[in-house]
């Protein structure tokens, strides 16, 4: 009961807060989506702006009935909480324009992949809460799984109030920020790594006979049918891999196939390089 009394409380102190986004890309829209889904908060407690794209702003506003602030300043001192959604490339400008304008209050959290708290800490010039996350594009449908981290200046109420958020697109995990990058690999890419398994499946579907619209349902329905498997029998990978390969039989040929390419190794490769890409990308400004 007492949860249940703390996640009320949490779900009524947010329904008070003013979001403002910096960016206006597809992980924002879908954050907003989300918020206003769940009615967390009200779309006049919404503000957004980006760079320069004045018609996707007003896309968003149209679509969702948030508000457009182009002043950089106004849209920071009317934040509760300030999202940071900006470009790795254009980070470094960002919060250079940036600095001077967050407070102390206000707590800060950032979707910019391979940019520690640390150094946003360092570029906003102030010891605020900092709270990294890693959703992926899942979130689009809210089906997110997102890694998330909190600064040294983060208490347990920020991390909450960021888990809310998140969780109106779907799943949330907290991890020490070390581990982030790994989340990046794993789930912030691993979305696409799976798109390109489906791209190949259904190009052998239709190599073989088969239309593509039918290529294209039988794989997808097939790869989320394995993925609900593992989710309801939470049984392992292996185990159940070896339960539909029959000595001798289409499996097993198939199977062999792809251990011939090194299948397996080659997909531990790309998670671990997108993992290595994402400390790349945060030493650069570290």
């Amino acid at each position: 009961m007492e949860s249940k009394n703390t996640m009320l409380s949490l779900a009524q102190a947010f329904h008070t807060k003013t979001i403002s986004f910096l960016g206006a890309g597809s992980v924002v829209e879908a954050i907003i989506g989300g918020v206003l889904r769940n009615e967390l908060v009200p779309a006049s407690q919404i503000y957004i702006t980006n760079r320069s794209d004045q018609e996707r702003l007003q896309s968003l506003s149209d679509t969702f009935g948030v508000q457009i602030e182009r002043d950089k300043k106004a849209l920071i001192e009317k934040a509760d909480i300030l999202v940071l959604a900006i470009k790795p490339k254009d980070v470094a400008e960002a919060c250079q324009s940036l600095r001077g304008l967050v407070r102390k209050d206000q707590l800060v959290i950032s979707v910019i992949a391979g940019v520690s708290t640390d150094f946003l800490r360092e570029w906003l010039g102030v010891e605020c809460a900092i709270i990294r996350t890693m959703p992926n594009t899942s979130s689009a449908i809210g089906l997110s799984t997102t890694g998330m981290s909190r600064g040294r200046f983060a208490d347990e109420e920020d991390l909450a109030t960021a888990k809310h958020l998140f969780e109106a697109i779907g799943t949330v995990y907290a991890l020490p920020e070390e581990e982030l990058d790994i989340i990046t690999g794993l789930s912030g890419s691993g979305p696409a790594y799976i798109y390109y398994m489906i791209e190949a499946m259904e190009k052998a579907g239709v190599e073989a006979g088969l239309k593509p619209e039918i290529a294209r349902r039988l794989t997808v329905e097939t790869v989320l049918g394995a993925a609900q498997m593992l989710l309801t029998t939470n049984a392992e990978p292996a185990l159940l891999r070896k339960k539909i390969t029959s000595p001798n039989g289409t499996t097993q040929a198939g199977l062999e196939v792809l251990d011939s390419f090194s299948f397996q190794e080659a997909v531990v490769s790309a998670v671990l390089r997108a993992t290595e890409r994402s400390r790349e990308l945060g030493a650069q400004f570290n």
